[in-house]
């Protein structure tokens, strides 16, 4: 249960917000600031569209969001990950602000391991904010931001059983119970593996659990969530090209004995009220704890590595909303938000022989705390023209300890980082609105980079400055659609090194990322829907740093010109789905020289059927990769390419009750 919200934050044809498929109108659980009144390209996942998909993991749901790109690194509980706008997922420069439940769920350098939290069953929308004008997150909310919304409340029962491709079994249940003012939402899942390469096989459990209490027919509303996961994994490492071709799905000698343990647990308490008519209040206190311990062989030429993180993260968040409705000005809201995170860090290395530790390269325990605040007016001064200027500040402490050679480091001093935002949209006509949007975000380093470890000055933050010009449309009562073109630069952009021993990054220099988005959704009968994205972009190195002058003028690394989707869902009788749908993209360059060649394009088809035995109990049958088609995911080590072969064809059977 939510609290109302206003018109202009419900995802109306005046908002640039867009969701996915068939529109399902339900409720908005994220508070009284809505995802959806952002004024910048949003696009809202439904349940209906994530929970029949055959995933290993949460990453590969956002295949199906425009503009979003998937790299797949194949290599146990290092899956894979997503990105967008121009920014590539190699961990590196780490853009996107994840989000469970509103629970930030980044790890420190920004990658994303606690995105499997949520167990697919319980999965009731992902919402993709793309863009530097939302002011709600300040750190990692470099290009944009998603938020994985599980369900909450209601009465349901719902299992599913699944056996597929590569030995793959697959259980999960969610359950549902909601009685005076009470609510429990329970899910479990457990997946088993052996995985399409040799030396893959992979093992995975997770809970999730919510329960939440509103004394006053939803006016307030007060809650716990727990979460834990647990994942252990081989890893079948990369090949050379020559090795790629001859044979995809072997595993090298030298990563016999490699491989992964996970486990992962977060813990929020979250409350949300009406103060008097006009005021709504949220809060939320919440931690992350993750431990990790990989063993990882990049090629024959180098050293098992065993990399051990353990990090905690404890947060608050607390945000205002006032409705001051009609004033002299027009129609006025205007939302103001604090938040804090407290990470321990810890971050160790070791050269083994078959697990077995030889020497110690890294011990580090470093502190990072990060504060921040944002203040956002909402202003229709007609009921066409909506306004929303906004401002956000963040400042970051901490410390660092070398515990290899027993000396510590202060943070850099950036000072007040200040992210000034602006957006506007008109309506034109029914069915038809003008959006734009400007605005600041940031960067600082991550692992040692954000410390005086090689400097005795402080280093300034990394401003990314982006703007966005957009329509929607929806010209039929069936079709609608939104094209927009964005920019985005940054000052001087740093990227982590990722196989530093010192955990140290090196600076690109100045950056621009561009390019244009069109989106469009159709339901032309009430059997038959359709949906297609596409997003072409460019990258480019406007000023090297000095260390790198040969990079001046070329394309960022593994950035595709061409992202796309589409796909079809048809309904032939109310027992009977059909859907099919192909993702892809064009090749990308290994590193930011451009001379080592393209590498990573793809067009994946997948279809699926599913047919109702009786009202609670469905069938399907998926095909992903339809027409086996070889793809992979490339990276250069500074003197070869190694290759990491995609999923061949892969078929699912599922069973699925609901009651």
């Amino acid at each position: 249960m939510a609290l109302a919200l206003p018109a202009w934050a419900q995802g109306g044809a005046d908002v640039p917000a867009l969701t996915l498929g068939e529109v399902v109108v339900s409720g908005d659980a994220s508070g009284p600031l809505a995802t959806r009144s952002i004024l910048t390209s949003v696009d809202v996942l439904p349940r209906e569209r994530i929970e029949d998909q055959a995933v290993a993991n949460n990453w590969q749901l956002f295949g199906q969001v425009p503009g979003v790109m998937l790299t797949e690194f194949g290599q146990g509980n290092t899956s894979g990950k997503f990105s967008m706008r121009g920014f590539n997922g190699e961990g590196e420069i780490n853009a996107v602000k994840l989000l469970i439940d509103g629970v930030p769920s980044n790890s420190n350098d920004g990658n994303m391991p606690y995105i499997d939290l949520a167990p697919l069953l319980d999965i009731e929308s992902i919402e993709v904010v793309r863009g530097t004008n939302d002011p709600r997150y300040g750190l990692h909310n470099i290009a944009g931001n998603a938020n994985i919304q599980t369900k909450s409340g209601g009465n349901y029962a719902t299992g599913r059983l699944a056996y597929g491709s590569f030995g793959t079994r697959d259980a999960q249940a969610a359950l549902g119970i909601e009685k005076g003012g009470f609510s429990q939402n329970y899910a479990v899942s457990y997946q088993k593996s052996d995985g399409y390469r040799d030396h893959s096989a992979s093992e995975k459990a997770g809970f999730s659990g919510k329960w939440f209490y509103s004394p006053d027919d939803g006016a307030s509303r007060y809650g716990l969530i727990v979460r834990h996961r647990e994942a252990t994994a081989d890893e079948a490492g990369y090949l050379t090209r020559a090795q790629s071709r001859a044979d995809p799905e072997m595993s090298p000698a030298h990563n016999a004995f490699d491989s992964d343990e996970r486990r992962m647990t977060q813990v929020a308490a979250q409350a949300e009220t009406v103060i008097g008519e006009d005021l709504y209040w949220t809060a939320q206190a919440y931690m992350n704890d993750l431990d990790d311990r990989r063993y990882v062989t990049f090629s024959a030429g180098v050293p098992q590595q065993e990399r051990y993180v353990a990090e905690n993260h404890v947060g608050a968040s607390t945000t205002l909303t006032w409705r001051a409705g009609d004033t002299a000005l027009g129609n006025l809201t205007l939302v103001g938000g604090l938040n804090m995170e407290r990470q321990d860090n810890r971050s160790e290395r070791y050269n083994t022989v078959r697990q077995v530790r030889q020497s110690r390269t890294r011990n580090q325990q470093f502190d990072f705390d990060i504060h921040g605040g944002f203040i956002q007016a909402v202003l229709r001064p007609t009921k066409d023209l909506t306004i929303t200027p906004a401002y956000r500040v963040d400042a970051v402490s901490g410390s660092y300890a070398n515990r290899l050679n027993g000396t510590n480091y202060d943070i850099n001093d950036y000072g007040l980082i200040e992210q000034p935002k602006l957006s506007a949209v008109y309506k034109l006509a029914e069915g038809y609105s003008l959006y734009g949007n400007w605005g600041r975000s940031f960067q600082v380093g991550v692992g040692t980079a954000a410390y005086k470890v090689n400097q005795a000055d402080d280093l300034a933050p990394s401003i990314n400055e982006g703007w966005e010009a957009g329509m929607k449309f929806r010209p039929l009562g069936w079709l609608e659609g939104r094209v927009a073109v964005w920019r985005q630069t940054a000052s001087n952009e740093a990227r982590r090194r990722l196989n530093d021993p010192a955990n140290d990054a090196e600076n690109i220099g100045e950056t621009r990322r561009q390019g244009v988005d069109v989106q469009l959704n159709a339901q032309p009968t009430a059997k038959l829907g359709l949906w297609a994205g596409a997003a072409l972009q460019r990258s480019k190195i406007l000023k090297a740093d000095a260390a790198s002058v040969q990079t001046e003028g070329k394309e960022i690394d593994h950035v595709p010109h061409l992202l796309y989707n589409l796909g079809a869902d048809y309904r032939p009788s109310d027992a009977l789905r059909l859907s099919a749908w192909m993702q892809g993209q064009s090749g990308y360059y290994l590193e930011r020289t451009n001379t080592t060649g393209k590498f990573g394009g793809y067009a994946l088809v997948n279809v699926s059927a599913a047919y109702r035995v009786s009202k609670a109990v469905e069938v399907e049958l998926q095909v992903r990769n339809l027409g086996d088609r070889y793809y992979e995911y490339v990276w250069y080590d500074g003197s070869q390419s190694l290759h990491a072969p995609g999923s061949p064809r892969s078929i699912h059977a599922m069973l699925t009750a609901r009651f």
